[in-house]
């Protein structure tokens, strides 16, 4: 059960390192208090389409240059460490601290190593990552432009230096791949949320409690959700403004309800295990949603239900309470995500026609916007070209997680795993790409489509 409780202010403290070895945002940003927003200092315009002097361009780019070489980088993760499969290791897990924070969910996500060539291109001007940032495929969706770019271009180093030290990557030698990752879609989704963040305080008085806002992100299962989440959680962070996040996963039923929900459903496969419309724990999910709205001073304070996906051979339980992770006010915003968050019944005829089975699932799916989806402002909806990936997505967060000394499923029993929710995509996919979530506001959703590689692509 989620407790809210009122405690004293905390103190604040950096994730992964100490606040002086990391510069502070106060040296570049004016902290827009009400509406949760670091502003950059004495911004010039530096785009190539901006009628400025060449000189002043040259003071901007020497200036965020600056700050790019401001921060000793750390080493890159040894290749050589991955493992003869080719998934390799979480590219967050040699950060023990940040991992046990990151991983309530039991999993880890995207194995950096595994997916990127290990082939290093050098940063070698501002300038050079001004031209690329604005040729990402995520710019003109989030609302920017080359001229705002280059407004701020400060913010976009800074935010990128930030996160090359919580991944552990050299900042000044990434791969093209990893420029993609962190430049192309980390902080343009980053730059997103903190504009929704932004118009939903704007709506409330100067005096009025301020709740969070609650950014919905559905995405398939292995696709990197949780490790974008676990970044933009973490830029928040460093920034001074609290998140929390949860997963639809930290809902599942515990294992004893789960097996009284099989057998109730006998021969019906897809609910033999956890994972579809039916097997969660739908009064969690609205008494914790709700508890974390309440969360709008110091002070206050509420444990937030955790999943172990690791329990009883890698079938699962709900963690032990005294597990359960602290989240403490005032937050700006929650992070919600899950495989199948937005999805919404269909006729009959049409889940019957991909699997006979899904037809009780398309009957306890409507249950679930009352529980889950009403609650969600703002939506990122993450869109794969082939639900086929899945399977290899998922493949390797399991080996990653087997390589933590985890117990999880074998390669026979990720198969078979995986293949309890494909009808489940195939049936519902579809018209979530082409309607939203119900009840989902076209001005406040982005669509984000991605590639095999898990990195943002122009799409359709």
């Amino acid at each position: 059960m989620a407790v809210l409780t009122g405690l004293s202010p905390p103190i604040s403290s950096s994730l992964i390192t100490s606040p002086s070895s990391l510069p502070s945002t106060s040296n570049y940003f004016n902290y827009d208090e009400r509406n949760c927003h670091y502003l950059p200092k004495n911004i010039s315009k530096c785009s190539r389409f901006s009628p400025i002097s060449a000189a002043v361009r040259k003071r901007k780019a020497e200036k965020a240059q600056s700050i790019l070489y401001s921060i000793q980088p750390q080493p890159q993760m040894n290749p050589n460490s991955l493992n003869s499969s080719g998934s390799g290791v979480s590219w967050i897990r040699n950060e023990p601290s940040i991992y046990d924070k990151f991983d309530g969910h039991g999993r880890s996500e995207g194995p950096l190593h595994s997916v990127f060539p290990t082939t290093s291109a050098q940063v070698s001007s501002v300038e050079d990552l001004y031209e690329f940032i604005c040729a990402g495929p995520l710019i003109n969706k989030v609302g920017l432009n080359p001229e705002k770019v280059g407004e701020s271009i400060d913010e976009w180093v800074l935010c990128g230096s930030h996160l090359c030290r919580l991944f552990q990557l050299d900042e000044l030698f990434l791969t093209e791949p990893q420029k993609i990752r962190i430049y192309h879609y980390y902080i343009p989704v980053f730059m997103w949320c903190e504009q929704e963040i932004s118009r939903h305080n704007s709506q409330f008085k100067d005096k009025d409690d301020v709740p969070p806002l609650v950014i919905g992100f559905s995405a398939p299962q292995g696709c990197g959700k949780t490790t974008l989440v676990f970044a933009l959680d973490f830029l928040f962070s460093i920034s001074g403004r609290k998140t929390a996040t949860v997963s639809i996963d930290d809902f599942y039923l515990t294992a004893e309800n789960q097996a009284k929900l099989r057998e109730s459903n006998p021969g019906n496969a897809l609910l033999e295990y956890r994972g579809n419309a039916g097997s969660h724990d739908l009064s969690l999910s609205v008494e914790t949603l709700t508890e974390l709205n309440k969360l709008t001073k110091e002070g206050m304070k509420m444990k937030l239900p955790r999943y172990d996906k690791s329990a009883y051979n890698g079938r699962g339980d709900r963690a032990d309470p005294s597990k359960w992770p602290d989240v403490e006010g005032p937050l700006v915003a929650v992070l919600f995500e899950g495989w199948m968050l937005g999805f919404k019944p269909v006729p009959v005829e049409v889940v019957k026609a991909v699997d006979p089975q899904l037809e009780i699932i398309n009957k306890n799916l409507e249950a679930y916007y009352n529980a889950w989806d009403k609650f969600v402002k703002s939506w990122i909806v993450i869109k794969i070209q082939d639900p086929s990936c899945v399977y290899q997505w998922r493949l390797q967060a399991e080996i990653a997680m087997r390589a933590d000394g985890m117990t999880g499923l074998s390669d026979e029993e990720v198969l078979d795993f995986v293949s309890r929710y494909l009808p489940a995509y195939k049936a519902y996919l579809p018209t979530l790409y082409a309607e939203g979530p119900k009840g989902s506001d076209p001005n406040h959703l982005l669509v984000v489509e991605i590639d095999e590689g898990r990195n943002p692509i122009l799409g359709s």
